[in-house]
């Protein structure tokens, strides 16, 4: 193959997809690979896993919804659409406001590492697996992830900037999960991402002169990979129904908290991005908190209550504690950091012990986006 002639876009394996990134690596950027290099509780991660365990799977319980899934991967309806058209317009990277500029590209070097850490950690399943079933789906899933981080990085080039993920596979710190953690986190990391795009989607559909750089145009196509991903993850969870139930709902409201705090946290470090776009923060939080219970309930037999007077104004106090966290880190003040580790511990249990809501989970999990 001839990596020069050819576009992650129309990469047709996760194979090709690196190969192209790796190609394209001489042009990347030392910043940008250091800001995908770290590893805070804020930044996405790598993760690894018992590949074995996960080799074993048996899909027979929901074998018609999985070959229904499957197909609709193998059909690829996304092939060649993650790349530059007539649609692109020009960004003017000079004259963007500087605190837009920053912001919008630690959005893109956090997209494009999340996107990355799941193509590493699927091709590995497809790479190290012999059970047809999963390393079929995890064949299609790397290929899609490689494709978005590709996308990505493409748009960051244009600002002279960009992430060497080549470099990232070999020097990242891993992160080791047994299978149903790495089952409840990225299921719920596929579905929030869908969640997060269709929801900016929809809105710059609404108001197209908020739109200030291209890459939302493509948000739609790029978040029905991540619904399809998060299917995928609910099936396998389904095959065994001790994954949903007993101890594990405690698991599940750990995950569920985990995620949707990380995301508010890190939504509230971008105000201009936020601004620019004439998105609040908080609706924006609380809308996608709300489609992405809707979509849990497939699966996940509680949801958190979102609506429970102590939920938003802890949510704010634990973005706050992370300021000051981020603060006292960057000006060498111990005692400052630990209390607001503290307060940051102590807004997350506070968070934890909100009650949950009970729900009762569909004999077929299979969902399709409509949002």
């Amino acid at each position: 193959m001839n990596v020069h002639m050819t576009h992650t876009a129309d990469a047709t394996t996760v194979e090709e997809g690196l190969a192209i990134q790796e190609a394209q690596a001489k042009l990347d950027n030392d910043m940008a690979t250091s800001v995908a290099m770290q590893n805070t509780l804020l930044t996405p991660r790598f993760y690894t896993t018992n590949f074995d365990e996960l080799d074993a799977v048996d899909v027979s319980p929901v074998r018609k919804d999985w070959d229904q899934l499957i197909a609709a991967m193998a059909a690829d309806p996304n092939k060649g659409h993650f790349r530059k058209n007539e649609d692109w317009d020009a960004v003017d990277w000079e004259g963007m406001d500087p605190d837009l500029k920053k912001e919008f590209i630690d959005f893109l070097i956090s997209s494009c590492t999340a996107e990355f850490s799941g193509c590493v950690l699927y091709k590995e399943m497809k790479r190290r697996g012999s059970n047809k079933d999963i390393t079929a789906l995890f064949q299609y899933m790397a290929r899609d992830e490689a494709r978005h981080a590709g996308f990505i990085n493409d748009a960051l080039r244009e600002a002279g900037i960009a992430v060497n993920l080549g470099f990232l596979t070999q020097k990242k710190k891993y992160t080791y999960f047994r299978p149903k953690f790495i089952y409840y986190a990225t299921y719920l990391s596929e579905k929030i991402g869908y969640a997060r795009y269709i929801t900016i989607f929809r809105h710059l559909e609404a108001n197209p002169d908020r739109r200030f750089h291209p890459i939302f145009k493509w948000f739609r196509e790029w978040c029905n990979d991540e619904f399809r991903h998060g299917e995928a993850f609910a099936l396998l969870m389904k095959t065994d129904p001790k994954l949903t139930s007993g101890i594990n709902t405690y698991w599940i409201k750990f995950f569920l908290t985990a995620v949707y705090a990380t995301m508010f946290v890190r939504d509230h470090q971008r105000p201009v991005f936020h601004r620019t776009l004439g998105v609040d923060p908080d609706w924006y939080a609380y809308e996608v908190f709300k489609k992405t219970s809707k979509l849990s309930e497939q699966i996940f037999p509680l949801t958190l209550d979102i609506d429970h007077p102590r939920w938003q104004p802890t949510l704010e106090a634990l973005s706050a504690a992370n300021v000051d966290l981020a603060e006292a880190t960057e000006r060498k003040q111990p005692l400052r950091k630990f209390a607001a580790q503290c307060r940051a511990g102590w807004a997350f249990m506070s968070l934890l012990m909100i009650p949950s809501k009970n729900n009762e989970v569909p004999v077929s999990t299979r969902l399709e986006p409509i949002y």
